[in-house]
């Protein structure tokens, strides 16, 4: 081979061609890669909304879903209702009451408006002291929890349940008004609160009799009396 033109000491450098030429492998790679196209940019992914990516639903949600309560919403043009498919006059509350207690909690739509107003309907009816009573323990926890509820509908709500249950069974509450009160107490420093719950206040005095009056201001030493 000639080697004129090629300094001595020096070998013949490679062709700028085939430096700048893809290997076997780079071809391959490019021809399996996708083209990018101008749509890609206007058009990016996007989370699959027909995809179920929801948390496990809640002991109440499941058991309206399933069909496990005796009633179901009914969508009015200006208020909504429930539509019971039993009378409740002749529904037992064991363990009918409990469950809608369970879902005072709840703060999605349509489970927080059944389980509120499915409680006050049920505590409506003629005989709910007698009904409510045998039950009353197993209430207070989960009223208790939605009374802890940092969400405004479902702490406000709370408050109207328990007024409807002091209602019903009246100084039968006074053993367990403490475990209520820690509540109200820390609630009564939202202003958002405060009337509301001052009624609540008076309610339990007038309805749980009283003996009711020392316990409140134990853990509510600022409450006035309302009874003279």
């Amino acid at each position: 081979m000639s080697t004129a033109g090629v300094p001595r000491g020096k070998s013949r450098g490679k062709d700028p061609k085939e430096e700048n030429r893809p290997t076997g492998s780079m071809t391959g790679d490019a021809k399996n890669m996708k083209k990018s196209k101008p749509s890609d940019r206007l058009n990016p992914k996007t989370v699959d909304p027909f995809k179920d990516y929801k948390k496990p639903k809640s002991a109440f949600e499941s058991v309206y879903v399933s069909g496990g309560l005796p009633c179901r919403l009914v969508h009015g043009s200006v208020k909504h209702k429930l539509q019971w498919d039993t009378n409740p006059e002749e529904l037992s509350f064991d363990p009918l009451l409990v469950t809608l207690a369970e879902g005072l909690k709840e703060y999605k739509h349509p489970y927080q408006f059944v389980a509120q107003q499915g409680f006050k309907e049920l505590l409506e009816v003629e005989d709910a002291d007698v009904k409510t009573l045998p039950v009353l323990g197993r209430i207070v926890t989960p009223l208790r929890t939605a009374l802890g509820s940092k969400t405004q509908s479902v702490y406000e709500g709370a408050l109207t349940a328990l007024t409807q249950l002091s209602s019903a069974v009246g100084p039968h509450l006074c053993p367990h008004l403490k475990s209520f009160l820690s509540y109200l107490s820390r609630g009564l420093m939202d202003k958002r609160y405060k009337e509301q719950i001052h009624a609540t206040l008076q309610h339990l005095e007038l309805t749980c009799g009283k003996e009711s009056l020392p316990i409140i201001k134990g853990k509510i030493p600022t409450y006035s009396s309302v009874i003279t």
